[in-house]
């Protein structure tokens, strides 16, 4: 009995010390052993995948709303190949509804023998209120040669309410992010990726929250490059009579309103027995991330101006006609008096009769030149202030017709639409592409690839690279009109 315990023990100890490519598709992690698949790509380019890893304690009951708890050691082989629940959430635009607040998982998929191989880490979109790491494929990427980490984090009111004494009120959805990238410091070379050579990157949400991680210092060191796709720390929308609504806020404006709030409590062990489904309700007034907090201790649009990020490359860009879906969302077939009174509504009479001037109606449907000023406003002149600021590498994508991510949209000229370029880059909302889009694709993931092993894309910096099936023309996004406007 002695000598078979003796042999087991004597086995999982060099279970242990086997490198990640020898172990198989068996990797002992910091918490305990998990257990992936190999997925189809042929005999050169097979992965291995791993799902539904914990990277913290389940952030529930009296962990609601606290900074994400290490994670309970298991013992035993800890089957990895499911993704785990999405984070609590609504349904939208095709995405399914969760109740599950213990969703802090992530995925990890990698080539078959990797060693030491560049790291991408990616934050999912979704407005902070929906997404999960688990919708987006990353087979392309790791074809090309990467260790890829999706991850999940707490959203809407579960990761951004405030209340009076709650510490770090308003960002543990930022915190549960820099929980998962030092999960990847202390586990990603057993899977083959190298620790020191990590790229955070994100689209839309993910784009902005990696764009806050730049900033805060709980972040140095954890990852070594960043992407940035429509997210810029800049980005805001126009709230009326010339003020802009920002994406960040302020802690004490969080735990003002959650006092506010209409939950029906009045302390935190209340709060923390709503059911989830009352929490759910909350989202609408908590779904943007908080600064004076120790996980993003200043606002990064502040922090950008002075200096105050992580000196590392940076690659940023956007879609030329980003704002396209949100203005037919939100608006009905425009003539020209129609077009001038939503610019009087978002901007203000004085402003709108500046943008008129550089923005004028143009016959027809005038919801393509609201789309094209809200596009200029928000996105493609903020990203241009970004990359000025931190020297980033930048990139436009400008494919004219990309197949449509969001079921149920009316007709309309889409363009190259907030969140078009995802399926280029992986394999998201069943997206099949064919022949010169295929090709693209190709192109977007040798760049992405080529910057996250190098920390350089293929192009100077003082370039734009865009990328589109044909020759497309530069757009003035007319920057000194919505500068003067933004001051």
């Amino acid at each position: 009995m002695r000598s078979t315990t003796t042999f087991i023990a004597a086995v999982l100890v060099a279970a242990t010390a086997v490198p990640a490519h020898a172990a198989g598709t068996i990797i002992h992690t910091d918490a305990g052993y998990v257990s992936g698949s190999v997925v189809s790509g042929g005999v050169v380019h097979s992965q291995r995948s791993f799902q539904g890893i914990p990277f913290a304690a389940p952030p529930t009951g009296a962990n609601r709303w606290r900074d994400p708890q290490p994670v309970q050691p298991w013992h035993g082989v800890r089957e990895a190949t499911e993704p785990g629940p999405r984070c609590a959430q609504d349904a939208l635009l095709g995405a399914p509804a969760s109740d599950a607040e213990d969703c802090l998982y992530l995925n990890v998929t990698a080539p078959d023998k990797a060693v030491n191989r560049p790291v991408l880490v990616w934050i999912h979109g979704g407005s902070f209120t929906s997404g999960s790491g688990s919708d987006y494929g990353v087979d392309q990427l790791v074809r090309n040669g990467s260790v890829v980490v999706t991850i999940n984090y707490r959203l809407g009111a579960f990761g951004y309410f405030g209340f009076p004494g709650l510490e770090d009120s308003g960002a543990f959805g930022l915190r549960d992010q820099q929980k998962a990238l030092e999960w990847v410091q202390r586990n990603i070379r057993r899977f083959g990726g190298n620790p020191h050579n990590v790229t955070l990157f994100g689209a839309s949400a993910g784009g902005l929250s990696t764009c806050a991680q730049l900033t805060s210092p709980k972040t140095r060191g954890l990852f070594h490059r960043a992407i940035i796709q429509s997210g810029p720390c800049q980005l805001g929308t126009p709230a009326g009579d010339g003020r802009v609504d920002l994406t960040w806020v302020k802690r004490e404006d969080v735990e003002r309103a959650g006092a506010e709030a209409p939950h029906g409590c009045a302390d935190l062990d209340c709060l923390r027995r709503l059911p989830v489904e009352e929490v759910k309700k909350l989202t609408p007034l908590f779904a943007k991330p908080a600064y004076g907090t120790e996980a993003l201790p200043d606002n990064p649009i502040t922090a950008l101006q002075q200096g105050r990020f992580h000196q590392i490359p940076i690659l940023a860009g956007t879609t030329r006609d980003e704002l396209t879906p949100f203005v037919v969302m939100f608006y009905p077939q425009l003539d020209a008096a129609g077009y001038e009174q939503a610019l009087v509504q978002g901007f203000g009479a004085p402003a709108a009769k500046r943008i008129l001037e550089r923005y004028p109606p143009k016959g027809g449907d005038e919801r393509v030149q609201l789309s094209a000023a809200l596009t200029a406003m928000t996105s493609a002149c903020t990203t241009q202030e970004l990359r000025a600021q931190t020297r980033a590498y930048g990139y436009e994508f400008a494919e004219p017709h990309p197949p449509m991510i969001f079921p149920g949209m009316p007709e309309f000229t889409y363009g190259a639409y907030h969140g078009s370029e995802l399926p280029f880059l992986m394999r998201y909302a069943g997206v099949e592409l064919q022949g010169e889009q295929q090709q693209l694709s190709g192109e977007m993931v040798e760049a992405w690839t080529r910057f996250a092993q190098t920390g350089r894309p293929g192009w100077d910096r003082r370039d734009v690279r865009i990328f589109a099936t044909q020759q497309v023309e530069p757009v003035d996004y007319q920057c000194d009109l919505w500068d003067r406007l933004r001051d």
